[in-house]
């Protein structure tokens, strides 16, 4: 097989790789070039720019996933409903160019009164299934909007979104928490399980992140403790709408640091975590050619 080009294109950024006949990475490509900074909408320019060199080699395949396949980006996919696999995705693949450009379709979950959508995470899901030799599970997805998707026969049968990434943002940016918090500040800990826990009081979040500021104003929280608990109420009130697997494994997909939050948060819970980052989309698209 020739080389397979894998392309995440997200909102505000975009990512490759070039992969070869086994699924190996040879070469990754990364810029600040998302569906909302694409220049005068010129998505094709933007791919050929960064990629053309790679999909030179006859039989070269690209695969997009992300939200290029939005309303917004490249061309808009079709979701597919939910339960789906591998297969169904394949099959639903909106071609650019047949046989050698395709746009990956995301998936919808229509099966409650309100409906939820995800575009990218499937890929990162199949593949970690693959890496981690699983047809079963319950993968967590952090991230601006967190996803929660559950696995059963080797397809994703329904999922939740959680907006805990965009609300920490707004919280800690553009409310009156922005005053008090210093947003961008290593994660404590102790501090952060102390969060995690406080979202598990009954009482809500609303009540709970006003307690950010309270907290502040009388001494007990500095400016980068506060940026630690908020995270912490934020991941805690997630976990706390999940039914979570006692004793047994969530797997995590996503970056690093995120990831690690996710895994202190769960341990808590005393679930254990599985973690897998960039390399879960490399070979998700690469399940979908196989």
């Amino acid at each position: 097989m020739s080389d397979l080009i894998a392309v995440d294109w997200g909102t505000s950024s975009l990512r490759g790789a070039r992969l070869d006949a086994v699924g190996s990475v040879l070469e990754e490509k990364s810029a600040p070039l998302g569906i909302l900074n694409v220049p005068n909408g010129d998505f094709a320019a933007v791919f050929a720019s960064l990629f053309s060199d790679w999909m030179k080699p006859a039989g070269t395949v690209c695969l997009i996933s992300g939200m290029a396949g939005s309303r917004q980006g490249w061309v808009e996919a079709p979701y597919v409903a939910c339960p789906a696999g591998p297969e169904e995705l394949k099959r639903h693949l909106y071609w650019i160019e047949p046989g050698r450009i395709a746009i990956v379709p995301g998936l919808s979950d229509e099966q409650e009164e309100v409906p939820d959508v995800m575009r990218g995470e499937e890929v990162q899901i199949f593949g970690a299934m693959r890496l981690a030799g699983r047809t079963e599970g319950l993968f967590v997805l952090p991230g601006t909007h967190s996803k929660w998707a559950t696995v059963q026969g080797g397809r994703v049968t329904g999922f939740r979104t959680c907006m805990t990434g965009e609300f920490y943002g707004l919280l800690s940016q553009h409310s009156i928490l922005a005053r008090t918090l210093e947003a961008d500040a290593p994660l404590d800990e102790a501090v952060f399980l102390r969060g995690v826990a406080r979202a598990g009081n009954g009482e809500g979040l609303l009540h709970n992140a006003f307690g950010v500021r309270a907290l502040a104003l009388f001494g007990q929280l500095s400016p980068a403790r506060s940026a630690s608990y908020l995270s912490g109420l934020l991941i805690g009130e997630e976990l706390r709408t999940q039914e979570l697997p006692s004793g047994r494994e969530v797997i995590a997909i996503g970056a690093p640091a995120l990831t690690a939050r996710y895994a202190l948060a769960l341990g808590q819970r005393g679930v254990k975590v599985h973690t897998f980052g960039a390399e879960a989309t490399w070979a998700g698209v690469r399940a979908l050619l196989t």
